[in-house]
């Protein structure tokens, strides 16, 4: 028989102040911006090494010691910062910046250290076993569809949240300026919400296995045997009392570096690094599989073929305004040749010229101006009233690159500097424009963009691994017997 609830190994207590001002709780939300910016960046890296923590689990099934210390130390700074603001409003005394356990702060948090982690549950208990974990903290957070990212983030410090806790929290709020005093009773049941949101957090964070329980257990202390078991780990036993038969004895536990703001810093400068890493080989990578795949039989890169026309006269590019500052090797070395291909079943006419006479030519003609792409990547026009133009387009001098005519028609240009707009008409300049276009360039230089980017990604991606690893390694205890001091 086993009396009472059983342990779970996510312990999380808030002691209640007794002379709690009156008003403070109106501006903790100002008060507490500084952790609100730090913990915004903490949980950032938080979520970069729970992805990294998943696949150590998937290959060995460990959670990495480094990394769960630093995600305990950022759910138990969120804790005293919530406990502090708008997760309970439990006490005055400003939050302490750190990831460590501070055993005189009101507020305290714990998460049993799992010696060995389910390969196969790491894949469904974040998404399909905590649905219903998700529906029920939704309710306590606010906007259920909403759950799981409330639980994730679990940020109760920001604000008031629409759900439970923070409806529970106001009313302490209304208490204190009327009475002077916190319900009791109010705040043992806010407690216990909270703590419900720790133990899912945990568990969709990948710290445990054990499912957490539908219970609420309400207080601000662990309840009866849940406070001291599962919580602490086996210290190992000392190899010199087992070698001289002694009874045994257990020995210190491995010495854990604090978590002062040099290896915070690290750790999240590591994962920025990482996160420019990622981006940079996800674009690298893009950016040569376009330059091998994607080029046609004249090594041009061209966009997908797409349908224009308009009942008017013309349609007309927005301008393209060119700026090299004398620095023309710049175009032809990362843009090169500039190609319009055109197919209609009528003779149009395309043609590229400065945007001044373009507008010269066109300031009274009736025209569709193409002002963007949609979603599905149809143009999107805005229309210019006018008449008919004075001439055919082709009788016009100001063309630096033009062709005409039906089927498929080709236009390549050699960018310069100015301002251009590209026209499509009709050869004999009238009503009723109807053309499948299509543009591209040579961009022979994208290959080794791409190769820029992936060399660079490498480097980030080393740079961060070295530094999450500088700042997340475990310090190994010196024995005695290698201590200078060692009896010889």
């Amino acid at each position: 028989m086993v009396d009472g609830p059983q342990p779970y190994p996510v312990r999380i207590e808030g002691q209640l102040d007794t002379d709690l001002s009156r008003w403070l709780w109106v501006v903790k939300w100002i008060l507490a911006i500084p952790h609100y910016i730090l913990l915004a960046f903490l949980w950032l890296t938080l979520f970069v090494l729970t992805i990294v923590a998943f696949f150590a689990i998937l290959i060995t099934g460990r959670y990495p010691r480094g990394i769960f210390d630093f995600n305990v130390g950022v759910l138990r700074w969120t804790w005293r910062v919530a406990f502090y603001s708008y997760g309970a409003l439990g006490t005055d005394r400003y939050p302490p910046f750190t990831l460590d356990d501070v055993p005189d702060y009101p507020a305290r948090l714990e998460v049993a250290y799992p010696e060995q982690l389910s390969r196969g549950l790491v894949l469904v208990k974040w998404w399909l076993l905590a649905i219903p974990q998700y529906i029920v903290t939704g309710i306590f957070l606010g906007g259920g569809s909403y759950a799981a990212s409330k639980v994730d983030h679990w940020f109760w410090g920001i604000g008031f949240e629409t759900g439970l806790i923070g409806i529970l929290v106001l009313f302490a709020g209304v208490a204190l300026v009327f009475t002077g005093r916190y319900p009791p009773g109010l705040f043992d049941f806010t407690v216990g919400l909270d703590r419900w949101v720790a133990r899912v957090a945990a568990y969709v964070l990948l710290m445990r296995d054990e499912y957490p329980p539908f219970r609420l257990d309400q207080g601000g202390a662990e309840p009866d045997g849940l406070a001291e078991e599962g919580l602490a780990e086996p210290a190992p036993t000392s190899p010199a009392a087992l070698i001289a038969g002694e009874p045994a004895a257990p020995a210190e536990p491995p010495a854990r570096r604090g978590w002062t703001g040099g290896r915070i810093a690290l750790v999240v400068v590591g994962t920025i690094a990482g996160l420019f890493a990622l981006g940079l080989l996800v674009g690298g990578c893009a950016l040569v599989t376009i330059d091998q795949a994607q080029r046609d039989d004249d090594g041009f890169l061209m966009s997908p073929t797409q349908d224009f026309s308009t009942p008017t006269y013309a349609i007309v590019s927005e301008s393209a305004d060119l700026d090299t500052e004398g620095g023309e090797w710049a175009l032809d070395t990362f843009l090169g040749t500039v190609r319009i291909r055109s197919e209609s079943d009528r003779p149009v006419f395309v043609g590229i010229g400065p945007a001044d006479d373009v507008t010269r030519y066109l300031g009274g003609v009736e025209r569709d101006e193409v002002d963007d792409l949609d979603n599905s990547g149809d143009p999107e026009y805005s229309r210019r009233s006018g008449g008919a133009p004075s001439g055919p387009p082709g009788d016009e001098t100001f063309w630096v690159a033009s062709t005409e005519g039906d089927g498929e028609r080709t236009l390549e240009w050699e960018p310069e500097d100015g301002d251009w707009q590209a026209v499509v008409m009709n050869e004999d300049g009238s009503r009723g424009v109807s053309s499948e276009l299509s543009i591209g360039a040579e961009l022979d230089s994208i290959l080794w963009i791409g190769i820029g980017m992936l060399l660079a990604g490498a480097l980030f991606a080393a740079a961060s691994a070295l530094a999450i690893t500088a700042a997340t390694r475990r310090r190994t205890p010196r024995s005695p017997a290698s201590s200078p001091d060692a009896p010889t």
